[in-house]
């Protein structure tokens, strides 16, 4: 590749990055640390970067020291992992600091993580991004060899998405109702389109996130992985999201997508589904109580955002209720959420905080509220969890119910009772 193009691209980089916008996200990262951002297309990885960048320079770091390179610029097309070094080279010849890299979108380079991992043997301080999940396989993980955290990035919590939109909570908040108006409103815009941070500047939300969706789907997915049945793949997230609130097997699965005239096998199931995790646009929790082979097989899937889940169905409103549940759990504790099915069914558990949650989009129907508290009731004393709760999409007040409390609290003020 051309060095003098490549300074040329040093150099653009190091002017935008000193004129972008952003709003600052409640993200702490190590002083010297190295990062690896995942997270699905437009989730706010490069403004992470930018965030960290201009950080360095509050601290007294120089615009001259960072490196910062975008590897979906056309201008990178083609460029090989033996090739890599030569940015560096270039970088050398401009300044004679240090850089501090910052190398977003790098997984488009095969083998980057050798380039990468020498990098950081050396004392560069390196902080890269990368859109699929493929980037912590075994191999990758093993090269990168614990010199690197990794940073999960998920679009907007609502405390940051009303961040953006400049609205204030300040700490009697929940007691002004000009400020709950204004919660109730940004809520349900963030309940139906979600969190992608770009997003607010369109008014025609639906059609911006069909065009993300559509990038993922042929670039990240049909694309990537060579797929040959793309028509499999297409009808099987459209019942993953129609099934968001059930747990599916495999053979489900493969049930449902070839009740559909689609004949495809499990191993195809298997592997799409882990592409669609790969890609950051699924996710899945296991049930806690299962035997380890049906956690692996028997799971809950979720979209990583409600706003691509609300392309899929109609009547969106009690799968985007538990979806955002979901979503935000996820964010919050990992692979530690789980459900929990044992001939009664709670939708979630964090066994660590001995925490149930239920989703139920109303509990104003008798029978609904007692199915709801009884299935909590039942599996609290069995794990002996201590903090229960129905989240809910409107409805807000405490039940005493056999001899046990259970908070019942509206998703929005729920949402803004966590830490981000």
């Amino acid at each position: 590749m051309d060095k003098g193009l490549i300074k040329q691209v040093i150099v653009e980089n190091q002017e935008f990055v000193l004129q972008v916008e952003f709003t600052r996200r409640p993200v702490e990262l190590e002083v010297n640390g190295n990062y690896v951002f995942l997270g699905i297309r437009r989730a706010g990885k490069s403004y992470l970067m930018y965030q960290q960048i201009h950080r360095l320079l509050a601290d007294g770091h120089r615009i001259e020291e960072i490196l910062y390179l975008n590897f979906e610029d056309e201008r990178f097309i083609g460029l090989r992992a033996e090739e890599l070094d030569q940015l560096k080279q270039a970088y050398e010849e401009l300044y004679a600091s240090q850089p501090i890299f910052f190398l977003d979108e790098i997984q488009v380079v095969s083998g980057w993580e050798k380039f990468v991992r020498r990098l950081a043997d050396k004392n560069y301080r390196v902080y890269v991004t990368g859109s699929n999940a493929q980037m912590l396989s075994s191999e990758i993980a093993t090269t990168l060899g614990g010199r690197f955290l990794v940073k999960e990035v998920y679009p907007l919590s609502f405390r940051e998405f009303l961040a953006m939109r400049q609205v204030d909570l300040p700490g009697n908040w929940a007691y002004s109702q000009a400020i709950r108006s204004k919660v109730a409103r940004a809520f349900d815009t963030y309940f139906y389109y979600g969190g992608f941070p770009e997003l607010r500047r369109f008014e025609d939300k639906r059609t911006w996130l069909s065009g993300l969706y559509q990038k993922i789907y042929f670039g990240d997915l049909v694309a990537r992985y060579s797929l040959r049945n793309p028509d499999s793949m297409r009808l099987l997230v459209k019942k993953l999201a129609e099934s968001v609130m059930q747990p599916s097997s495999y053979n489900r699965l493969k049930n449902i997508v070839s009740s559909s005239g689609d004949h495809i096998g499990v191993k195809t199931v298997i592997d799409y589904v882990g592409y669609l995790e790969q890609a950051w646009i699924a996710f899945s929790l296991e049930n806690y109580k299962a035997r380890f082979a049906e956690r692996e097989t028997n799971r809950k899937y979720y979209f990583i955002d409600n706003g691509i889940l609300n392309l899929f169905i109609f009547n969106p409103d009690t799968s985007l209720l538990e979806n955002l549940i979901a979503i935000t759990l996820r964010r919050l504790f990992g692979k530690e959420a789980y459900y929990y099915h044992n001939r009664i069914e709670v939708d979630f558990y964090i066994p660590n905080e001995r925490w149930l949650i239920q989703s139920s989009y109303s509990i104003a129907n008798v029978q609904t509220k007692a199915r709801e508290l009884d299935a909590l009731v039942k599996a609290a004393r069995y794990l002996d969890a201590r903090k229960l709760q129905i989240v809910t999409r409107e409805e807000e007040r405490t039940i005493e119910h056999e001899g046990m409390t259970i908070e019942v609290l509206p998703v929005w003020k729920w949402l803004l009772t966590l830490g981000d």
